[in-house]
Order: structure tokens, then C-alpha cells, then sequence
């Protein structure tokens, strides 16, 4: 087994006691950092900054170096599988990502491909492995993907979209094309996800992003049925160490029930949902990671502090709580704030190993 000093965020996603609650950030590498946006500058754009492993390893590590931190997540996007079918792969300026060739006809779904991420996702891979040897065992490192049915909003509507009439249009109209993007996807997201566990990453993290943009029925069909299908296909040990996995569908706090028990070990929850009820409604099936609104970190420093006490205190002095935002940090939210918020979670209690 290889060295971890610091291994209570695996702990916690595992419901194991932990001597204080672990906290990360979703997109914690990020704008709101001046040392990111220097080293993205230096990268030249976005995407050359995700496709180079030293570059990425680089802005993995910058949130670390700030605050006390559980846990690493690479430095990536979600686009990276799509833009490896083949898709194109491009940001515009004020626009966010975009597809060169989104998804448009029968012929181009029908030949959708599942990539190969030792080939055409080796500079992922390639990251994650020099971000492990870089870390040398002080905290674990999360991989991450999009889920199926995020992917696939990208990849037919192009991009981001207000209401998603293109992929849902499809989704009602074809829904043997939509289901068939979704196979594919699932067989390169399960792919992807193991290689970087192969790679080095000690647990892994499904963005369902925008699956609470569907109906509750649509989610079960387009979005819970191939997260349960990735669940059961991830490599679940390696180095002689459990690889947890979590699941977040923004939005999904009225499924909760249901993504605890889609095979995954942990729930992100997003902010609009009280953790104490949460953790009432799952028992303990699941671990649950969350939820302080972003916003909050606009505030002070003390009612950042008086908030995240607020989260803890909902979930109770219980194992299996991972701290965390309930939606990614925002690129206006300043830095010493952060800083007291990771203070306010490790000290807000001591709990019995």
C-alpha cells in the first residue's frame, strides 16, 4: 500500500471516524486564485493549460500550497471525453466550451465512438500520474468525468444552453439515438475513470451537472441508468486501498434516495437541500459531500465561518460527511475566505478516532 499521510477524506467517504471533518472545494484550482490566472496566461488558453501534464499538475497543487486541504482533484473538464470523440473542442472568449462538430445527424451518432484514454486521453493521464508523484502521499488525488447525460447535453446542443430543447428533442423524439449516445459515453466515461485510477487517482468523482434539468422520469431513464451502469463498472481497488467513488446531480436533491443507492459510495448535495434531512433520508447507505452555498464565501470572513458551522452542525456529529460547496467556488470569491472557511470546518470539532 502505498504511503498517505493524510487519508481522511478516503476515510470519510468510506462513513470510517474521522479526528475532524475532511474538506475540499469543487473547482477549488480556479480564476479566484492570481496564481492560476498567471500560470493559465503563461498557458496561452484554457485547453492548452488542461492538455499539458506539467501545466496542470502546476494549478492542481496551487489551492494546496494555500490552504489546509483533504484532498487534490485534477485539473481537467468534463469536455475532455467528447473532445476525444472526435467533437472539437474549443472556448470562446465570455462563451465558455463549444463543439466545432456537435452532434447533429443519425450517421454521426450512429458512428460515435468510445476514445481510447491510454491514446487519446494519455495527456489526462499522463497528469494525474505526475500529480501523484508530485503530492508524495500528503493528500489524496480525485479523478473526475461528466456524467453520460451532461456529456451528451454538450455534445448535442453544441454547448451550454438555457433550455436544452435540442437535446431533449431528441431525447423524446429519438430516443434509440439518444440512448445510444448514452452507451457510448458510458463505455468511455467507465474506461476513462479506470484509467486514471490506474493512473494514480484514489477516488473519483461523476458530475451529473445538469441532470436536474430533466423530469424525474427522464433522469431515471437518461441519466440514474448509466450512472448505475459506471458505479458497477470502476475499478474498486487498487494499491491494496478501497477507491471510492461520489456522484453529484445538481439539482438532485429530491432523487437523493435513489443516487444512494445507485452503487456509488458517496452523494455530492448540492446547496437548496438541508444535509441534516439528507443524511436522514440515507441512512447510512452513503457518505454525503457538501453543501455550503458558494455564495456565502462572498461574506465575511466570521459569517463564512458562522455558515459552514450551520452545515456541520445539520449533519450531526456522524461519520461519513465530506465538506465541500454545493456547486463549484466562484471565480469573484476571495482567497482568504476560503482560508477561513477550511479553518471553521477543522475546528469546529474534534471527533473520537
Amino acid at each position: 500500500m502505498s504511503r498517505l499521510d493524510n487519508d481522511i477524506f478516503l476515510r470519510a467517504l468510506l462513513r470510517e471516524p474521522t479526528p475532524h471533518t475532511p474538506v475540499w472545494l469543487m473547482r477549488q484550482a480556479g480564476r479566484y486564485l492570481p496564481e492560476y490566472c498567471e500560470t493559465r496566461k503563461r498557458a496561452g488558453s484554457f485547453l492548452a493549460l488542461c492538455k499539458s501534464p506539467a501545466l496542470a499538475c502546476e494549478v492542481t497543487l496551487q489551492p494546496l500550497a494555500r490552504f489546509d486541504l483533504d484532498a487534490a482533484i485534477l485539473f481537467s473538464d468534463i469536455l475532455t471525453v467528447p473532445d476525444a470523440m472526435g467533437l472539437g473542442l474549443y472556448f470562446a472568449e465570455g462563451e465558455g466550451p463549444k463543439f466545432e462538430r456537435p452532434l447533429r445527424e443519425e450517421w454521426e451518432i450512429r458512428n460515435l465512438a468510445a476514445p481510447d484514454p491510454h491514446l487519446e486521453l494519455r495527456y489526462v493521464t499522463d497528469a494525474v500520474a505526475e500529480i501523484r508523484r508530485a503530492l508524495n502521499g500528503s493528500v489524496p488525488l480525485i479523478g473526475f468525468a461528466g456524467s453520460p447525460w451532461t456529456l451528451a447535453c454538450y455534445m448535442v446542443e453544441g454547448g451550454s444552453s438555457a433550455d436544452y430543447r435540442r437535446v431533449k428533442t431528441l431525447a423524446y423524439t429519438r430516443p434509440d439515438l439518444m440512448h445510444h449516445i448514452l452507451d457510448v459515453t458510458t463505455q468511455a466515461v467507465v474506461a476513462y475513470l479506470n484509467a486514471q485510477i490506474e493512473a494514480g487517482a484514489q477516488a473519483v468523482m461523476v458530475f451529473d451537472s445538469w441532470g436536474g434539468a430533466l423530469s424525474e422520469a427522464a433522469w431515471r431513464e437518461f441519466s440514474l441508468a448509466y450512472l448505475a451502469r459506471i458505479a458497477a463498472g470502476l475499478t474498486r481497488e487498487r494499491e491494496g486501498r478501497r477507491v471510492p467513488s461520489i456522484v453529484f446531480t445538481k439539482g438532485g436533491g429530491l432523487w437523493l434516495e435513489s443516487l444512494a443507492d445507485s452503487g456509488f459510495d458517496a452523494v455530492g448535495l448540492d446547496w437548496t437541500m438541508d444535509i441534516g434531512r439528507a443524511r436522514a433520508l440515507v441512512g447510512n447507505r452513503v457518505a454525503i459531500q457538501g453543501n455550503l452555498d458558494p455564495a456565502v464565501l462572498f461574506a465575511t470572513p466570521e459569517v463564512v465561518a458562522a455558515e459552514a458551522g450551520r452545515v456541520l452542525d445539520a449533519f450531526g456529529p456522524h461519520p461519513g460527511h465530506v465538506f465541500n460547496l454545493g456547486h463549484g467556488i466562484s471565480q469573484y470569491t476571495p482567497p482568504e475566505n476560503v482560508a477561513a472557511l477550511v479553518k471553521a470546518v477543522h475546528r469546529h470539532r474534534e471527533k473520537d478516532v
